[in-house]
């Protein structure tokens, strides 16, 4: 029997495969060469049920586009406001705490510093665990570790152990922020991506507005004070517990009903697990549909490995490791990644110098001209000398904190427009003339002469910079590979956290002497943060890698 005689039957498509094979049919052991032909046809045929492999994106899209996106998105956004209430606590328990901790407005820029710290540390460490190890289960840890000490901070009787708590905290908060970005997208449509992401960062603004919210209704009422042992349990201290549920809520969500990322189970060789995902994601989309999940094979990229390096010696075992974790720097700014990541790290520097440096003082700045006046008008009397001898910590009135929720609120009108033209503009535009608008909008706070002014320009730049963040979020997400993504977003907002340790230190040294050159400096950062998103590469509806 020759090959010819098997190939009749085969539908053109089952023969070519066939043809490969040589022709037996004049060889003395045409037994074997029967044998071999049909090996192969077995296995053809085999192939040909199991259904075609799907490319990442193929598999995304014959997921669909539903009700599983919409309680990720419900889950990752509470994740990403729990980060925004535990970094934004601090500036609004200033105005009161400072008295119980016998703040100096340079201790108050090291506390606003001090999570910062933490956060440039556990940013880049997170980011490379998530890459490594899996988004799910950092998230877990990440989430955890900062409520925990969140909660803990409330109990410091001192300044020194206050610090070192919110230190802690921000190491926690370093891990999620990018960590939840990346474990995001990577469960988005191409086209959905740009409008879902930017609906994720607006929890941003949720968590901004609930801090202020849960500061203007705790802080100020005394009533809620207590005795603990030795310590007297202010109202800030109160809120400071309270700030710490909403991260540890989140971890519980992601420990117990999340699943890890797709994208990431195909990286590491875990197909049938990525499948499984899947058609999780499948079936909620589809409810009601009786039609199976079409994908059942998937392509994997030619570089996801199962295996690692063992090394035999613990020195060599700990070189490995210190190689690996600088390993995605190298790659940052090696080939044709290494101008955008360059632009990057400009840009998080302004924004975040910008941002956090101006920011986190508005309590402490509406503090100052709540009787009237501009911020630098006022700003030439220390705290100190702002506070009577006689006066108790809670003299600060309750309008402070209504500015600070107004501030807050303003966001809402600039998320709402990065949502419905993300996907049309793209990330890049809207960016650049964010971060070009939100500089101007900062020198018109140091220009303006009364309290109303300043509350709008306040208001204006909380909702321009916003633009700017949301932009950031998805650029940083579509400008790197999964093996990259979210160390790359970890190493980046590590810079951010460099700068914005550098932004609240400049603050605290200046705000007290010299106003307008803390204030002048966030505008022409901003400004050259605009200048270098110009830039970048067009990321609009660009596909995952």
């Amino acid at each position: 029997m020759s090959s010819r005689i098997l190939e009749e039957g085969l539908s053109d498509s089952d023969r070519k495969p066939l043809l490969d094979y040589p022709d037996t049919s004049l060889s003395d052991s045409d037994t074997e060469g029967d044998a071999v032909f049909e090996r192969k046809k077995r296995r053809h045929v085999n192939e040909t049920a199991q259904g075609p492999k799907f490319s990442y994106e193929e598999a995304v899209e014959e997921a669909g586009f539903g009700l599983f996106h919409g309680l990720l998105l419900v889950v990752c956004g509470w994740a990403n406001a729990s980060d925004a209430v535990e970094i934004l606590c601090v500036s609004f328990l200033l105005p009161t705490a400072r008295c119980d901790l016998q703040l100096s407005s340079s201790d108050m820029g090291l506390l606003t510093a001090s999570i910062f710290l933490g956060m440039m540390i556990g940013g880049y460490v997170w980011g490379y665990l998530a890459d490594q190890k899996g988004r799910q289960r950092v998230l877990v840890i990440s989430l955890t570790v900062n409520g925990v000490f969140g909660a803990l901070a409330s109990l410091a009787p001192r300044f020194w152990l206050f610090l070192l708590l919110r230190f802690i905290s921000g190491i926690g908060v370093g891990g999620s922020i990018p960590v939840i970005f990346s474990y995001f997208s990577e469960f988005q449509p191409r086209t959905k991506r740009g409008a879902m992401i930017s609906g994720l960062a607006t929890f941003w603004m949720a968590g901004n507005i609930l801090a202020a919210g849960l500061a203007w209704l705790v802080i100020p009422n005394t009533f809620l004070s207590f005795q603990l042992g030795t310590l007297e349990f202010q109202s800030w201290r109160l809120f400071v517990v309270l700030c710490s549920i909403p991260s540890l809520s989140s971890a519980l969500i992601f420990g117990l009903v999340m699943p890890e990322s797709p994208k990431f189970l195909m990286e590491a060789g875990r197909v049938e697990a990525a499948v499984c995902v899947f058609r999780k994601m499948y079936n909620f989309n589809h409810r009601g549909n009786t039609k199976p999940f079409p994908v059942t094979e998937l392509k994997i990229s030619p570089t996801s490995e199962k295996g690692k390096i063992v090394a035999n010696t613990k020195i060599q075992r700990i070189s490995h490791r210190i190689r690996k974790v600088l390993e995605p720097i190298q790659k940052l700014f090696s080939d044709h990644l290494t101008s955008r990541s360059v632009l990057l790290l400009i840009i998080f520097f302004c924004i975040s110098f910008g941002y956090y440096g101006l920011w986190m003082w508005f309590p402490e700045l509406f503090k100052r001209i709540e009787d009237g006046g501009s911020p630098c008008a006022n700003a030439s009397q220390s705290s100190s000398s702002l506070q009577p001898a006689n006066a108790t910590c809670y003299h600060v009135k309750t309008e402070v904190y209504m500015e600070g929720f107004i501030t807050a609120a303003a966001n809402l009108p600039g998320n709402i427009f990065t949502i419905f033209m993300m996907d049309v503009v793209g990330g890049k535009v809207l960016l650049t003339f964010s971060l070009l608008l939100s500089g101007v909008s900062v020198f018109f706070i140091w220009a303006v002469q009364t309290k109303t002014q300043t509350l709008i320009m306040s208001c204006v730049f909380s909702a321009v910079s916003v633009i700017a963040w949301n932009a950031l979020d998805v650029i940083g997400t579509e400008l790197y590979p999964t093996q990259l993504r979210s160390s790359a977003l970890g190493f980046f907002t590590g810079v951010g956290r460099v700068a914005s340790i550098l932004g609240n230190v400049v603050f605290g040294q200046l705000v007290d002497t010299n106003c307008a050159v803390p204030i002048l400096l966030v505008a022409a950062l901003l400004f050259i943060g605009g200048v270098a998103a110009i830039k970048l590469p067009h990321t609009k509806h660009a596909e995952l890698t």
